[in-house]
């Protein structure tokens, strides 16, 4: 089974990007992000007609989320996070899919810091790992998966130097996704490269893309029953330097087949 996430930045200005990556990359569920568009803008028909069922959270010109799969039914288990009955923006949603429970999720930005922003970032990271340790004591199969919007370590940013006082790599926040990881979570892409400089989004200002001076920030953190079946995790950069596209490439893990379950059906 393939999980991909991908910051679209703007599922409908990006609709032929997405597509084309779709139809090249074939992954059985895919996390979106920064939809910026309302529910009724979302384009389910067009995403139906390669193949995939959607479940999404808009928002106009902002935010949302979405989660894709071509690998049978979606069942929505939460729409936002809990803790801050006043947010109102579109950030987080959860399904069950082919047998995994799918947290997609939008980590707020966070700058200018300081200031409310960033002080919302905190307080949403919070949230964030309250849901994340209720997931791994239900000891089901998950993955937390979307543009959290942290660089945690100096290997994943391009001259960490100039990044020190940005609210994306802050020690408030490096230290929250350490606390995060600290719960039992594995963080696919490093676990599967843990000595290479590797990149998930590349700015459109300054040739970055061309001088690949990019940022990890987007992550596909597994529960220790995921963490067992991992495979692969990798990140589609090629996408960066397509026509069009988004500001962030696709990162996907390929997780090895259930045996657990397998035997559990020839048990019963």
């Amino acid at each position: 089974m393939k999980i991909a996430t991908y910051n679209v930045n703007g599922v409908n200005g990006r609709l032929p990007v997405l597509l084309r990556w779709l139809a090249e990359a074939r992954p059985d569920i895919v996390c979106l992000q920064e939809l910026k568009s309302p529910d009724e803008r979302f384009p389910a028909d067009a995403l139906s007609d390669a193949g995939y069922r959607a479940l999404w959270h808009g928002q106009k010109s902002w935010n949302g989320v979405a989660i894709l799969s071509r690998a049978g039914m979606i069942h929505e288990t939460l729409r936002g996070l809990p803790g801050e009955p006043e947010d109102t923006q579109s950030r987080y949603l959860e399904a069950a899919a082919n047998g995994v429970i799918v947290a997609a999720l939008y980590l707020p930005n966070g700058n200018p810091r300081p200031g409310p922003k960033f002080d919302y970032k905190l307080r949403w990271f919070e949230r964030l790992a309250s849901r994340a340790q209720e997931l791994l004591d239900s000891g089901l199969p998950v993955i937390l998966a979307g543009d959290f919007n942290v660089i945690p370590t100096d290997q994943d940013v391009y001259k960490p130097e100039r990044w020190t006082e940005d609210a994306l790599f802050v020690p408030e926040v490096r230290e929250a996704y350490a606390r995060l990881l600290d719960q039992g979570w594995t963080d696919a892409l490093r676990k599967m490269h843990p000595g290479e400089r590797i990149y998930t989004f590349w700015d459109y200002f300054r040739n970055a893309w061309g001088r690949d001076a990019g940022l990890r920030i987007d992550h596909l953190l597994l529960s220790p029953a995921l963490a067992k079946r991992l495979k692969a995790a990798e990140v589609d950069s090629f996408v960066r330097g397509w026509e069009k596209t988004s500001d962030h490439a696709p990162v996907w893990v390929e997780l090895k087949p259930d045996r657990t379950a397998r035997r559990s059906i020839r048990g019963s």
